[in-house]
C-alpha cells in the first residue's frame, strides 16, 4: 500500500505516519516526490489494515499496490527515475551509450578502445575485469588488475566505468573502483548478491537472466531497492529460445512492457543478444525505436584476437555508425 500526503503535510505529520505504520508491525519508506510525499508501506503478510491511516493529519489517499513488486512499480513512483553517474545521466530524455571490449585485456588495449568509442559518442566505458565464462579454461578476466585499468580509463577519458561483479567477496573491490557495479545474467537471481548491492552507493545494472520473466527480472531489482538503493538501470540481453541464427533471442517487447511497469530506466544489450557483428546494429536501431534509455554495445579494435567474445564486438569504424543511426532514430522520436 502506498499513503499519500497531502502538499502541504509538515513533517511532524510524516513523521507520524511513518511511527503509526512502523507500530502496526509494517516497514515505512518514505518517497519524495515533485511536490508532495509518499510513503510506502512494505514487508505485510497479507492486506493492510488501510483504516488506522485514513484519519491520520496530512494524509490525503491510500493506494492499494497491486503488482508484487513494490519500490519497482510505478503504482509507487509514477515519474521516471534519472540516474546520475558523474556528468552522464541515464534515464527519461537521455540515450545513453556504454560501449567497450567485453573483457578488459591490457592498459593500451582499453584506452585505445575507449579514445575510439568516446570519440564516436560513448558516455560510459563498459570492460569486464572479472569474466563468468561458460568454461573454466577460457580467460577469466585480469581481476584487480583490470580494475585498475578501468580506472586510468576513467582518469585519462573522464568517461565513468561500469563492470561486473561475480561475488559477494569481491564487491567491495569492485565497487571502489567502478561508476557502476553491473549484476551479469547469471547471477540475476543471486540474492545474496542482490541485497549486497541494495546497500551499494553505486549505481546497479541488472542484467536480464537468460531464462528468467520480465516479472521475476523486476523482483530481483526490488531486492536492491529494498536494500535501499534506488540507483538501478535495468538491461534486457537477450534471452535463451529455441532458435539458432543468434546467441539469443533479443526480447525487444520487453522494453514496452517495462517503461510501462516500472520507473526504473531500461537499456538494451545487443551485442550479447546477437552474438555475431552482423546483427547488433539492426538490433541496436529496434531497441531504440522501441524506447529504450541507452545501449551497452562491446567495441574491439582487433576483434579477431580478442580473449572474450570478438565474434560480437563490433569495430570502431562500425560502432560509429552505430551511433549515428540511433542518435537520428531517437532524435525522431524525442520531437
Amino acid at each position: 500500500m502506498l499513503v499519500v500526503m497531502n502538499r502541504n503535510a509538515t513533517q511532524e505529520e510524516v513523521a507520524a505516519v511513518i511511527k503509526a505504520i512502523e507500530t502496526s508491525g509494517y516497514t515505512a519508506r518514505p518517497i519524495p516526490g515533485g511536490d508532495r510525499v509518499s510513503i510506502g508501506v512494505l514487508h505485510n503478510r497479507g492486506a493492510v489494515e488501510s483504516d488506522r491511516f485514513a484519519g491520520l493529519p496530512g494524509v490525503k489517499d491510500l493506494i492499494p499496490v497491486t503488482r508484487p513488486y513494490k519500490l519497482v512499480s510505478r503504482e509507487f513512483k509514477p515519474e521516471d527515475t534519472l540516474i546520475q553517474v558523474g556528468d552522464v545521466s541515464v534515464g527519461n530524455g537521455h540515450l545513453t551509450l556504454m560501449a567497450g571490449p567485453c573483457a578488459v585485456e591490457s592498459e593500451s588495449q582499453s584506452l585505445t578502445i575507449a579514445e575510439q568509442v568516446r570519440r564516436s559518442g560513448a558516455h560510459i566505458f563498459r570492460g569486464g575485469a572479472f569474466k563468468p565464462r561458460s568454461s573454466p579454461y577460457s580467460f577469466q578476466g585480469l581481476g584487480e588488475e583490470g580494475l585498475k585499468i578501468l580506472a586510468k580509463v576513467r582518469e585519462t577519458t573522464g568517461m565513468p566505468v561500469v563492470t561486473e561483479v561475480l561475488d559477494l567477496d569481491k564487491f567491495d573491490m569492485v565497487e571502489e573502483y567502478a561508476d557502476i557495479v553491473q549484476i551479469g545474467t547469471r547471477n540475476m537471481q543471486n540474492f545474496s548478491l542482490l541485497r549486497r548491492a541494495g546497500h551499494s552507493n553505486r549505481p546497479v545494472l541488472l542484467k536480464r537472466g537468460m531464462s528468467a520473466t520480465v516479472q521475476e527480472w523486476l523482483m530481483a531489482a526490488e531486492y536492491i531497492l529494498e536494500g535501499g538503493n534506488t540507483q538501478v538501470i535495468l538491461c534486457e540481453r537477450g534471452i535463451r529460445t529455441f532458435v539458432r541464427h543468434s546467441r539469443n533471442t533479443l526480447d525487444i517487447s520487453a522494453v514496452p512492457v517495462v517503461r510501462r511497469e516500472t520507473h526504473l530506466p531500461i537499456i538494451v544489450d545487443p551485442s550479447h543478444a546477437a552474438g555475431r557483428r552482423d546483427q547488433v546494429i539492426p538490433l541496436a536501431r529496434a531497441a531504440v525505436a522501441a524506447d529504450a534509455h541507452g545501449l551497452m554495445v562491446e567495441v574491439h579494435h582487433d576483434p579477431n584476437n580478442a580473449l572474450s567474445d570478438g565474434a560480437q564486438s563490433l569495430y570502431p569504424e562500425q560502432f560509429d555508425t552505430l551511433c549515428r543511426h540511433t542518435r537520428s532514430i531517437f532524435e525522431v522520436f524525442r520531437n
